[in-house]
């Protein structure tokens, strides 16, 4: 338990924006040269490109500037405002973000702040449980991204309530899962200091506000939590479909709270 703990303290110390000292800053200071990284930043923006490819921008790990613009931007512990490395929106991609597979180097092609919050997270989760696979039985939560293997104390399928994206005290739905992952994201969650939400669209730096929740089962948390996120953007046709495509379990909630799912979604 205490080794699946300390890869969140690992993911965090690399992959943080809200650090000056993480690798992720200190990679987001240097600009136009390829900069050695350790294989695990590798891996969370190697995997962040290849969706932001897959989405057309709907997902895009450049977004941290226009994250800090609408006041996101304090560290979660401190509540301390991190200053930001751009004076102003310098209007950076996806596209300005080079990798060297060989060679494991990252080049940024333009001043931009890189968030990979949407990937690191769920990568925890599932270093965590690697971790713990040697346990029958294991639960892991981090804010709402769980990885489940076994069964719980009862001896059923773990129960995962949804909550309803406009009712705190309430659930929109239940599910019965077991070694899988599942992770949600809602516009409920955290709100920007001009009373908009976390979600934003990177292709117009606006809020997403086509649905009001995603919920993804998948295999790997990493997995779910970014498709959770790129589907929230595309809202509830397109987001549909990249689910369907990725072959995972789905459930978007409409801001009529309409509920649509995809074929393979474990609902009980």
């Amino acid at each position: 338990v205490q080794r699946a703990m300390g890869w969140f303290r690992s993911i965090e110390e690399t992959c943080t924006r809200f650090d000056e000292r993480s690798e992720l800053r200190r990679l987001s200071a240097r600009i136009g040269t390829p900069v050695p990284v350790s294989a695990m930043l590798y891996h969370t923006i190697d995997f962040a490109l290849k969706v932001a490819e897959e989405t057309g921008g709907a997902f895009d790990p450049t977004v941290g500037h226009s994250m800090e613009f609408h006041g996101f931007n304090r560290e979660y512990r401190s509540g301390r405002p991190v200053p930001s490395p751009l004076t102003s929106h310098e209007g950076a991609s996806y596209r300005d973000v080079r990798l060297d597979p060989i060679k494991k180097t990252i080049t940024l092609l333009r001043p931009l702040v890189l968030d990979v919050g949407a990937v690191a997270k769920g990568f925890a989760v599932d270093l965590a449980a690697r971790e713990l696979e040697a346990c029958e039985n294991f639960s892991v939560n981090a804010g709402g991204d769980l990885f489940l293997r076994g069964s719980n104390g009862s001896g059923k399928p773990w129960s995962i309530g949804i909550q309803h994206p406009r009712e705190s005290q309430q659930l929109i739905r239940k599910l019965r899962l077991t070694d899988t992952a599942v992770c949600t994201s809602g516009d409920y969650e955290r709100r920007s200091t001009d009373n908009g939400h976390h979600l934003l669209d990177p292709r117009t730096g606006k809020f997403a506000a086509g649905v009001a929740s995603v919920t993804v089962v998948a295999s790997s948390a990493m997995v779910a939590d970014v498709l959770a996120t790129a589907a929230f953007v595309l809202g509830p046709h397109d987001g549909l479909q990249l689910l369907e495509d990725y072959g995972v379990g789905g459930l978007i909630v409409t801001q009529a709270m309409e509920q649509i799912t995809t074929r393979i979604m474990p609902l009980n």
